[in-house]
């Protein structure tokens, strides 16, 4: 091509040279406010939208990263693994459906417990994930919280439970699974008469069994914004006792107002707020 000449197999090349696309997973859309945002941001942030406030759902390994002080994490009762006790069928067998869970979360069970620092205190700390069958409590979980709140007793350390449990006790696994709520209940209590300091946080969802049993029991009580949290579903309870339920019913705010809980703490708040807690409550 010369002068103002076109020549059509300069385009064609041009044309055929691969157009550079957005990375996938660059951009996240949230599920509150629907805007579309830098996924650097949100992580950056701990999971929180940032253009509305809205706290993403984090594993339990993440929730672990942003609480405990780095590298102070040790796991207890990492082996435990949950049985098949009364052969439980429903779509498909419950020993099949663990075995899809761990695969696909990486995780033995809904829950993780250990000991480790927040801003260099000691505490014995446990977590549960909603990503395993939503995070229901059967008898793994169970024992793993009761043996921590257990060894927290012993070793006079503060406890710090963070629920993430949309699932409520496991129905897969009967009546071996609601007699948990008793056993962990019962080993608080006795924790609580040793003058122990147990501070519960409610993560969205925290529902049925769990929230029914310790994560209720906390001497302390925060909870993330707007986390949905309560026994039935307001659904479940809607179409059962047949009345509108209030505004924001179920929701953080609303518990705080009906004084359910003790403070609301965003997500880049709450280690430092732990800390502060341990502190005040001379632990």
């Amino acid at each position: 091509m010369s002068g103002g000449e076109f020549d059509p197999n300069v385009w064609r090349n041009l044309l055929k040279k691969p157009k550079r696309g957005v990375p996938e997973g660059l951009w996240v859309r949230c599920p509150s406010c629907q805007a579309t945002v830098f996924r650097k941001e949100v992580d950056k942030r701990l999971g929180v939208c940032p253009e509305c406030d809205y706290h993403w759902y984090v594993s339990a390994r993440e929730r672990i990263r942003q609480l405990l002080d780095e590298g102070t994490f040790e796991e207890w009762d990492a082996d435990l693994q949950p049985a098949d006790p009364i052969a439980f069928v429903d779509r498909r067998p419950y020993s099949e459906r663990l075995r899809e869970e761990q695969e696909r979360t990486g995780l033995k069970d809904a829950a993780i417990v250990g000991t480790g620092m927040i801003r260099a205190r000691r505490v014995a700390f446990g977590v549960t994930d909603s990503a395993f069958i939503m995070g229901s409590m059967g008898s793994v979980v169970g024992e793993k919280l009761t043996r921590t709140i257990e060894r927290a007793t012993e070793q006079n350390l503060p406890l710090i439970f963070v629920s993430g449990s949309g699932g409520g006790a496991r129905m897969h696994e009967g009546a071996l699974s609601l007699m948990q709520m008793a056993k962990v209940t019962a080993a608080l209590a006795r924790f609580h008469q040793a003058g122990g300091l147990y501070i519960s946080v409610l993560t969205n969802p925290t529902m049925g069994g769990v929230a029914a049993s310790f994560a209720a029991l906390g001497d302390v009580i925060f909870a993330e914004p707007k986390a949905l949290i309560g026994f039935a579903g307001p659904r479940t309870i809607k179409a059962t006792i047949r009345i509108e339920l209030p505004k924001g019913f179920q929701t953080s705010e609303f518990l705080l107002e009906h004084g359910f809980i003790d403070r609301i703490v965003r997500r880049q708040d709450l280690k430092s707020e732990i800390a502060r807690a341990i502190d005040y409550c001379g632990k």
